[in-house]
């Protein structure tokens, strides 16, 4: 008598993709589609594409929804006042309840479809997988200007003091994405509003005991780059000193320096650094989120 088994295929793990963006209705058409075409052809699983957009002062939202109506697998969130990149991604990263990866990608489209695909190839092999353009494998179609990768290089060098443990070669790289778990475990810790929120997630991840896995990429320098780096290097440096004292004895002395704080990120015109995040928000999703899902359930 044989007995025949049937292997049942499973389903890829479903992902959301967060796209922070501000002021990009110049080139952000052409990323969305790229993701959306790719993943249809490519991806058994679900996967959800989430631009979150802060302050825009152009028309963002309006090329953003044209794509939605042509890919329903593009999706939006709104916030009128300009919240930083980080603010943007701690918003996004309330909906990682909804899907078993939730990872990012800078909405220029300096990563590829496919690159940010081999992040989820590798899922298996720590909680947190990121890519690194500073790696002996990857490859740079458009290197950054000189000027960029001394900053770049300045800015790492600064990090790997503040925080050794991290033994990360690229922090800033804008592709990373990790389990469901490890995000909101980590999401009430998640305080820098600014380009620093790399520091702080994987500062994160470090401290609650994840893994974090960094791989070569394929990565291309994008014109058009909303970064200027003498304010932007400063706000970031500010904000890893920061979040090293946070996580330091001296912490509970300082906090009469919070009102100085506020006044220099003003001056700035950067984002400010968040409070913490109380565990009993993290299961509100916004309302503009939330429509769209009823609204593309009743058409179902």
């Amino acid at each position: 008598m044989c007995c025949y088994i049937f292997a049942v295929p499973q389903l890829e793990p479903s992902v959301i993709l967060l796209i922070p963006a501000y002021n990009e209705e110049e080139r952000i058409t052409p990323v969305l589609r790229d993701y959306a075409e790719y993943f249809k052809r490519n991806y058994a699983g679900q996967f959800t594409a989430v631009v979150v957009l802060n302050g825009c002062r152009d028309n963002t939202w309006g090329v953003v929804e044209r794509v939605t109506s042509d890919y329903p697998s593009v999706t939006a969130l709104e916030f009128p006042a300009p919240i930083g990149k980080g603010g943007a991604l701690i918003e996004g990263f309330k909906l990682a309840n909804r899907a078993d990866l939730i990872g990012f990608v800078d909405a220029d489209g300096a990563t590829s479809p496919k690159a940010f695909h081999d992040l989820i190839l590798r899922r298996r092999e720590a909680d947190c997988i990121i890519a690194s353009r500073w790696l002996p494998d990857s490859i740079l179609h458009q290197s950054q200007t000189k000027k960029r990768q001394f900053a770049s290089r300045v800015f790492h060098g600064i990090v790997r003091f503040l925080f050794p443990s991290l033994k990360v070669t690229d922090t800033q790289c804008g592709a990373k994405i990790m389990r469901r778990e490890a995000a909101e475990k980590i999401h009430p810790a998640l305080r820098i509003a600014d380009m620093a929120f790399d520091i702080n997630l994987l500062y994160a991840l470090r401290r609650n005991g994840f893994s974090v896995l960094e791989i070569p990429t394929e990565w291309t320098d994008k014109i058009g780059s909303k970064v200027r780096l003498g304010r932007t290097s400063l706000v970031m440096f500010l904000s890893v000193v920061r979040l090293r004292i946070i996580y330091s004895p001296f912490a509970p002395y300082l906090r009469f320096l919070r009102p100085l704080e506020a006044f220099v990120y003003k001056k700035l015109r950067a984002p400010a650094p968040l409070p913490r995040i109380e565990s009993s928000l993290l299961d509100r999703k916004p309302d503009r989120y939330r429509q769209q899902e009823q609204a593309k359930s009743a058409e179902g």
